[in-house]
């Protein structure tokens, strides 16, 4: 296991110092500042490189746009998206305005990007969604559910997932929550899963602990409204954006879904009071794009994954070093750490041996070379030594016999949830940007952390159910898990 050696912190005066601390608050600061927007480009970009960071090592950092740091690198000279050192003599030792910082534009806060709220990386494994939103979906699927198949079509990717006789009223609602997740990787007795068991084609791919599921699909969900409207059945397509919006406000309260929900309120909302908006973009099927026109700035970040999986990834990634942060008090990088954890879900899922990583010869390879230019060299050298080297210290990172090493145990449920939540999403991500199937058990990363989890959870575990029994919306809809690995490669996205 790869560990730093130990190294004082730095203090003046007696008071100890964290750069990176001072220089984030500093930054919030002016740009919260109203004034901020209504400086000159060329003024923002110096006031933000008055406040770049040189640490002890040579690398600069910068607090900027979405309320991130970014690295520059060292080989390429961009800078990158990425979470900052934890060390502390690292961070005391680092040092304001260094000599010749060049702020480029899109580094630059716009102000609406800092007011977004990231709510939480955690997954569904553990803490379970709050009853009373559980409570409000089921009221909502009852409500919608027996409308008639004739006015409500089931339509596109949702004939794979559901019978043929439902309603899309009930794929609106459960494509609104699979769309909202930031990792949808659920509990297996999950009651608001179960309750659309009755509906399903088939089962969800996982197991009785955990159903890994693949993330939601905007264009999904807006072509069930398009296809109504472009029907001539208007008021059917507004009752479906309606609902959309409907089941987005009961999500909310829970902060795992909170920022994409906030998002397709904004999308979907305005239908309700001007039906008229989409008119232009249903002929040339650019439905789509409207809705995401419509997302307000403050919250475009939620729906990266949607026109920029590249900039996704990286965000991701940078939750999963902010999961690892509890590492940092045992001596190791979270962001050394992250890098080796992503090597093992790649590994995983595309191999590693030779000649697995010869270049050129496998999927390894490839997706090593898709993802490096969203990365900056200190992580994408971590990412390969990891891979490239059997006996590097990073190789004690990854999970063995499926279980975590000791040292990056979580030390608590709330760490272990965000861990698992953050490792699954990075992972949804590298295979979207990558082109890459997820596997339909799950990486080996959160597969690992959900050990840690198994006897945390709040439900218990799904007893077996009769064979001879099919239970309705207000049962538990356990036969939902009566298969133990489905395949979620053919799966479209929900």
């Amino acid at each position: 296991m790869l560990r730093h050696a130990p190294l004082p912190a730095i203090y003046h005066y007696g008071v100890y110092w964290d750069g990176f601390t001072a220089m984030e608050q500093d930054v919030r600061a002016v740009v919260g500042d109203p004034r901020w927007t209504l400086l000159p480009p060329l003024t923002r970009a110096h006031t933000l490189a008055q406040r770049a960071l040189l640490t002890p090592d040579g690398s600069r950092w910068l607090f900027g746009a979405h309320a991130r740091w970014y690295r520059l690198d060292r080989v390429d000279g961009r800078w990158h998206l990425s979470a900052p050192p934890l060390h502390p003599a690292v961070r005391s030792g680092a040092r304001p305005h260094p000599p010749g910082v060049a702020v480029p534009p899109a580094l630059i806060p716009a102000g609406p990007d800092f007011a977004y709220d990231r709510g939480s990386t955690q997954a569904f494994v553990g803490p379970d969604v709050p009853h009373e939103i559980t409570e409000r979906l089921r009221a909502l699927l009852l409500a919608h559910r027996g409308l008639r198949r004739e006015d409500f079509p089931l339509g596109g990717a949702y004939r794979e997932i559901f019978a043929g006789d439902v309603a899309s009223t009930v794929a609106a609602v459960w494509g609104t929550i699979m769309w909202c997740a930031y990792a949808p990787a659920f509990d297996g007795n999950e009651v608001m899963l179960s309750m659309f068991g009755e509906f399903l084609a088939r089962p969800l791919p996982g197991d009785d602990w955990v159903r890994w599921l693949p993330l939601g699909s905007l264009d999904a969900l807006v072509a069930l409204y398009a296809e109504r409207m472009r029907s001539g059945a208007q008021q059917a397509g507004l009752r479906l954006a309606g609902l959309m919006a409907e089941t987005a406000t009961v999500l909310r309260a829970d902060a795992r879904f909170r920022p994409r929900a906030e998002a397709l309120i904004a999308m979907a909302e305005p239908l309700l009071a001007s039906p008229w908006l989409d008119h232009h973009a249903l002929p040339g099927g650019a439905v789509r794009q409207a809705w995401l026109a419509r997302c307000p700035p403050h919250l475009v970040s939620a729906t990266l994954p949607e026109w920029a999986p590249g900039e996704h990834f990286r965000h991701t990634l940078y939750d999963l070093v902010e999961a690892l942060a509890y590492t940092a008090s045992r001596g190791m990088d979270p962001r050394a750490v992250a890098a080796a954890l992503l090597a093992a879900d790649v590994a995983g899922v595309c191999g590693v041996s030779e000649p697995a990583w010869a270049p050129g010869s496998s999927g390894t390879a490839r997706v090593v070379n898709a993802l490096y230019p969203w990365m900056d060299d200190e992580l994408r050298q971590a990412l390969y030594l990891a891979l490239a080297d059997p006996a590097h210290p990073l190789r004690g990172c990854w999970p063995a016999g499926g279980v975590l090493p000791a040292a990056l145990l979580p030390p608590d449920r709330t760490t272990a949830a965000a861990l698992l939540g953050s490792a699954y999403a990075t992972g949804l991500a590298w295979c979207a940007l990558t082109g890459t199937p997820a596997p339909s058990e799950g990486f080996a990363v959160p597969a690992a952390v959900v050990q840690c989890l198994i006897h945390q959870r709040d439900d218990p575990r799904p007893q077996e159910p009769r064979a001879d029994h099919r239970p309705d919306l207000e049962e538990s809809g356990a036969w939902l898990f009566e298969t133990s690995n489905s395949d979620i490669s053919s799966l479209p996205p929900l």
